[in-house]
């Protein structure tokens, strides 16, 4: 799928819809693809390539992953994989067999097959942020526990902003509307307020089963025509260290079976979770995303895996965890030669652990946001609207990182390093000379709207000229444009028959009760 041409439009809801003249919508980046266009950035030679590997597979062969699932145990058990209780041990050359089944480069398709997204190869793709129990905005400056409503404005920023590709878990945790019964009304929600490709939690038969049948009918799709290429995909985070938990591996495993997306991140935070070194945390990483992996292919070859790093590490003082560092960006770098060493396609995340979006949050997000340019990262997660470690979402900082990722697709432009004849420009310089400037030249006026980044949110004036106006830093800047954007939004038509069996649907697994709450 090529990028789109480069220009600009005015987008609502959904991609194209125009907003009124005279509004204050911002002026975004169009749909598209964002393709990563350098090399990355490689601090292991082929030596610790081949170090950490030899790592991880001999975490597999020696010390094993403890699986907390009898079916899965059962079907490694079956593929001579040494099982002694939960424990799980495998070699080498059977993992490596097994995760050469698996692509090197997928598709997910939305019920809008034009957002349909390609997962690997030099494709950079970004998604909301997914699973804060709270919520801040600037018109409080407090945090609260999410509600079904601020879920809802989140998901509808996440379909607004052009950047943001996928649609993660849920935005923040709806506090409001009972466990058993949750995953219905968000995934009614995101399904109905956003056509990007959509997720779903692995927390058990029930809630698995419900979201796929849901992508199902909201895509118009029979049962094969949903199981032909992936429609939708899930993210599991192993227990580290060394285990995968029932529910979780019951969700890969059902979504395997039925040949959906698979995204596997083990959740290392060397100096708590894995060793203090990050050679070791991304080595005990690969190892427990590889195992699952095997899982994956052993229930289905060729089924659609990717493997996420989460690697970073803790404030040694306080046990907190830190995100957006130094280590952190070094372990997302040497994750993504491991990616590449294994033919996988990889996830990683922009993250930052400021609790407001401030100063901080902004230089650890960006940080965690070009380590994953520079890694080949596939799929971002949590690219925009992450706050406190996880435990918040903003809409504020939704809106400032979208304004970082929209710089990333910018810098990713082929046109910025353009050195045709016209781009050296020697003519324009001939006529300029010594004495002159270039603002009134033909050569600028034919190029000035495209020729630089617009920003949406920065302020480029200078002091006193931004105090005359108000004098507004850059949350209070974000929270109007939020505002904006929630009284001009307008949610992708959906056909009225598939919106009435969604809601059926719905409305019929609310009265079977929904999901069970205890595992």
């Amino acid at each position: 799928m090529p990028e789109q041409p480069l220009k600009r439009r005015r987008s609502g809801g959904r991609a194209g819809n125009a907003v009124r003249r005279g509004s204050l919508a911002i002026d975004q980046m169009p749909w598209r693809l964002p393709i990563n266009l350098d090399r990355p950035t490689e601090p292991l030679d082929e030596d610790g390539i081949n170090a950490i590997h030899d790592g991880a597979m001999r975490i597999l062969e020696e010390i094993g992953i403890e699986f907390l699932n009898q079916e899965a145990l059962e079907i490694l058990k079956k593929a001579e994989c040494t099982v002694q209780g939960q424990n799980v041990r495998m070699g080498r050359e059977f993992v490596m067999e097994m995760i050469a089944k698996a692509p090197e480069q997928w598709t997910l398709t939305p019920r809008n097959p034009d957002r349909q997204l390609i997962v690997g190869g030099k494709y950079l793709l970004f998604g909301n942020v997914s699973s804060p129990p709270s919520y801040w905005d600037y018109s409080t400056r407090k945090k609260v526990s999410g509600t079904r409503r601020m879920c809802q404005d989140l998901l509808k920023l996440s379909q607004y902003f052009n950047c943001i590709h996928f649609v993660g878990g849920y935005p923040v945790e709806p506090v409001d509307l009972h466990a058993s019964t949750r995953h219905l009304d968000v995934v009614y929600d995101k399904l109905t307020l956003t056509d990007k490709v959509a997720h779903a939690y692995s927390l058990g038969k029930e809630r698995v089963e419900d979201v796929m049948e849901m992508v199902r009918i909201a895509g118009g799709h029979t049962h094969e025509e949903f199981e032909d290429s992936p429609k939708m995909y899930t993210n599991i985070n192993s227990t580290s260290p060394l285990k995968h938990d029932h529910p979780m591996i019951d969700g890969w495993m059902r979504l395997a079976s039925r040949n959906q997306g698979l995204v596997v991140t083990p959740f290392t935070l060397a100096g708590a979770m894995a060793p203090v070194t990050m050679a070791g945390a991304v080595a005990q990483s690969i190892a427990e995303a590889l195992c699952a992996v095997v899982l994956a292919q052993l229930i289905r070859p060729g089924a659609a895996c990717a493997i996420g790093t989460f690697t970073s590490n803790v404030d040694m003082k306080s046990g907190a965890p830190a995100f957006g560092t130094p280590e952190y960006m070094r372990a997302t770098q040497m994750t993504g030669q491991m990616a590449r060493f294994y033919n996988l396609p990889m996830r990683a995340s922009g993250v930052c652990a400021a609790n407001v979006p401030d100063g901080q949050s902004m230089w650890e997000t960006s940080n965690s946001l070009w380590s994953a340019v520079q890694s080949g990262t596939n799929l971002v997660y949590h690219a925009a609207g992450w706050l406190e470690g996880g435990l918040i979402a903003s809409p504020e900082k939704f809106i400032m990182d979208c304004e970082i990722i929209q710089h990333i697709q910018r810098y990713m432009e082929p046109q910025l390093y353009s050195t045709t004849p016209d781009d050296i420009a020697i003519d324009a310089i001939k006529s300029v000379g010594a004495d002159g400037h270039f603002f009134g030249i033909q050569h600028t006026q034919d190029r000035y709207e495209t020729a630089f980044y617009q920003p949406f949110l920065s302020d480029w004036r200078n002091y006193e000229a931004w105090e005359v106006s108000g004098g507004k830093w850059t949350a209070e800047r974000a929270h109007n444009v939020f505002k904006q954007i929630m009284e001009e939004f307008e949610a992708p038509s959906m056909e009225q028959a598939i919106r009435q069996e969604l809601s059926e649907f719905v409305e019929r697994r609310k009265d079977e009760g929904g999901a069970p709450t205890d595992f």
